[in-house]
This record gives C-alpha cells, sequence and structure tokens, in this order.
C-alpha cells in the first residue's frame, strides 16, 4: 500500500523563549514491510544539527532554533510504500538485546491487575497465542476513549479506570507482557485508519513483543490486531515518553500550547 503522511506540530509560547533544542525521530523505520519513497522533515528557523541511527535502530535528528521566538512549526511529509508482514518487524537491524526490554519504568510498572493479566500469557498452549489473548484482554479491559487520560497517565492508572487512548493501551501491553516474562517496548508511529474505516486525527502507538524463534511482533490493542500495510513504523522505546517522535527544551519562562495535526492518506501506486 502507498501511504502518503503530513504531519504538523505547533508550539506556540505566550511570551517569545531565548531557544528551542529539539530532538526528533521522525523517519520511517528500515526494515522488509517499509520503503521511503520521499520524507522530509522540517522546522521553523530550526538548524539541524548531528544525526544517527541509536542502538534501537531509530534515525534521530537534532534540531536547534535560535530566539526570540514565539511560535515553531515542525512538518513531516512523505510516501511510504507498506507490505503487510502479519506484525513481524522482519529486516529491522538494531543493537540492544531483547532482554533490555524487560525493564520496567514508572509509567509502565506493573501493579497486581497488570500482574494478573501477564498470567495469560502462560496460560496460554504456546508464547504467541499467549500475546495474541493478551492484546484482546487489554482491549476489553480499557475502551477506547479520547481525552480520558493525560501524557503522563501510567498503565495501571489506565487500567484502574478502564478509559484510556493508543498510548495507554500499548504502556498497558507492555506492562503485562513484561511480567508475564516477554521483552516489550512501545512503538510510535502512523495509521490510516481504524477497523471503522474512520481516518485518524492523531499519529498512533502500539506494543512490539518479542518472542523466541519469531523476533518481533507488533501488536495493537486498540484496533485488535497485529500492525499490517495500514500501518507505518516510526520508533520505539521503553514507555511513551521514551519513544517520542519529537522531545525538546526551551529557554525561557512562557508557557506552551501544542497543536498537532496528521493526515496519512491511501494513493495509488
Amino acid at each position: 500500500m502507498l501511504l502518503s503522511v503530513e504531519h504538523v506540530t505547533v508550539y506556540r509560547y505566550d511570551r517569545p523563549v531565548r531557544g528551542v533544542v529539539q530532538s526528533h525521530r521522525l523517519m520511517p523505520s528500515k526494515f522488509d514491510g517499509q520503503k521511503v519513497l520521499d520524507w522530509s522533515v522540517t522546522m521553523t528557523g530550526g538548524e539541524l544539527g548531528s544525526a544517527f541511527r541509536d542502538g534501537a535502530g531509530d534515525w534521530v535528528q537534532g534540531w536547534t532554533v535560535a530566539g526570540p521566538v514565539d511560535e515553531i512549526e515542525v512538518r513531516v511529509s512523505g510516501r511510504v510504500l507498506t507490505t503487510d508482514l502479519a506484525g513481524i518487524l522482519r529486516g529491522h537491524k538494531e543493537l540492544v538485546p531483547p532482554e533490555a526490554y524487560l525493564r520496567n519504568t514508572e509509567a509502565t510498572f506493573a501493579d497486581a491487575a497488570l500482574q494478573e493479566l501477564g498470567q495469560i500469557i502462560a496460560a496460554a498452549e504456546s508464547p504467541l497465542g499467549g500475546c495474541h489473548n493478551l492484546t484482546d484482554a487489554i482491549s476489553d479491559a480499557i475502551a477506547y476513549k479520547p481525552g480520558s487520560t493525560r501524557a503522563h497517565t501510567t498503565a495501571a492508572e489506565a487500567l484502574a479506570q478502564g478509559e484510556g487512548v493508543c498510548q495507554d493501551h500499548a504502556q498497558a501491553l507492555i506492562s503485562a507482557a513484561r511480567s508475564g516474562g516477554i521483552p516489550a517496548r512501545y512503538v510510535s508511529g502512523y495509521l490510516q485508519s481504524g477497523q471503522d474505516g474512520m481516518d485518524h486525527e492523531a499519529a498512533h502507538a502500539w506494543g512490539e513483543l518479542y518472542i523466541a524463534g519469531i523476533g518481533w511482533i507488533g501488536f495493537d490493542p486498540a484496533n485488535r490486531c497485529c500492525p499490517d500495510d495500514r500501518y507505518i513504523r516510526i520508533g520505539s522505546g521503553l514507555d511513551a515518553q521514551d519513544a517520542a517522535p519529537i522531545r525538546g527544551i526551551s529557554r525561557g519562562s512562557g508557557s506552551e500550547i501544542l497543536s498537532v495535526t496528521v493526515a496519512v492518506q491511501t494513493q495509488e501506486q
């Protein structure tokens, strides 16, 4: 499938800041399931710094903006040819061993309820079947409801309230999986549409679980499926903050207002 992406992030400050430094993880991953045809990342008034591929295989770019500045726009635009690999991350080169993703963070700490869900894996006939069962259980336990959680809501909090968004589904999945002994990580990216056929209004997130003999496999509790050719994978991390496509700091005392728009569309090949 040929997908086009337009992703615009705007930062507005109520008073000019002296400068901004950001780290971007906005380049599609290199693996057998996707091929970048063209892709660009621009930043208003930004100066591109160093760029490198980290141990997880993600492309990272540094940007700086000299102030004073009261508005910054980060624009991502490009086209990617995707192939359905049933969620398997085939052909992806990375140096970090899977065991590193057994470590939890504050956002993915497994309380008793998440540990109980993690037991679903061991109860299944196979680890793969257990991961599918866990994905369904997370979908049942956390109803999708935009605006019901915050950026820093933990997996345990989302599970306790029974509502959340794709970030909460992904963090709950990887938390429960780790408690069951399965290496798991958070993945950021894009999704052309949900199973209802409606376009998404924001970037998407899901989890990847490592199964011996197969490798990393994506699972998306928000849509009860494994990533297919509607998905574009960008980057990964231990949790949502670690895998954030844009991270940075501003020098100044002004407050920040953030707005994000994302359009992912299908094109004729």
